[in-house]
């Protein structure tokens, strides 16, 4: 229903929450696409693309398809957290019909696409990059979800909340969807 599908956002943004608690990010942009896309891009410090020790995958596909894979198990990355990295962007992963991840590290771009869970082809580099970060955008699967449809004031209502529960971090939403153009923004 509507709040599992809400809930999908809530989960990718409280991966870029996490970053901003930690200190290593200060913007996050979520954006409401057409397609029943959402993208959420944050400037921390961009999810690790080099090979995990344990899986042989790159950590960027472990952690967007495994349960558990996230910085916050098995170790002391985070000492605060608001979501389950690893367990909430796995499960939007699996609940989504397309995702793809972003990440900007260390000058590289690099990005995955997945759907319902499954890497179509390896992490790529595409590109260089400035800044570091990571972008995520999914399209929930409209065989889990009934119905798709994101609610605006629901979404801004929650990134308020969010925003003003972090210190120090700018939360920007913006409905890009077709007929649709409205920003908002809240700072904390």
């Amino acid at each position: 229903g509507p709040d599992g599908l809400h809930h999908l956002i809530w989960e990718i943004v409280d991966n870029s929450i996490d970053e901003a608690m930690a200190g290593y990010a200060g913007n996050i942009e979520v954006s409401l696409l057409p397609k029943n896309r959402i993208r959420v891009s944050d400037d921390g410090r961009g999810i690790p693309v080099d090979i995990h020790k344990q899986t042989k995958r790159s950590a960027l596909e472990t952690i967007m398809t495994t349960l558990h894979a996230g910085g916050k198990f098995g170790g002391a990355a985070y000492k605060v957290s608001g979501g389950l990295h690893g367990v909430g962007a796995s499960v939007v992963n699996a609940l989504s019909v397309y995702m793809r991840v972003e990440v900007c590290k260390e000058g590289g771009l690099y990005e995955q696409e997945y759907e319902r869970g499954k890497p179509k082809a390896n992490v790529k580099k595409i590109g260089k990059c400035g800044a570091n970060g990571t972008t995520v955008i999914f399209e929930p699967d409209p065989q889990i979800f009934s119905e798709i449809e994101f609610n605006w004031k629901r979404v801004l209502d929650r990134l308020r909340q969010q925003a003003y529960l972090t210190r120090g971090v700018r939360i920007s939403l913006a409905d890009e969807r077709e007929g649709e153009a409205t920003t908002g923004a809240h700072y904390a």
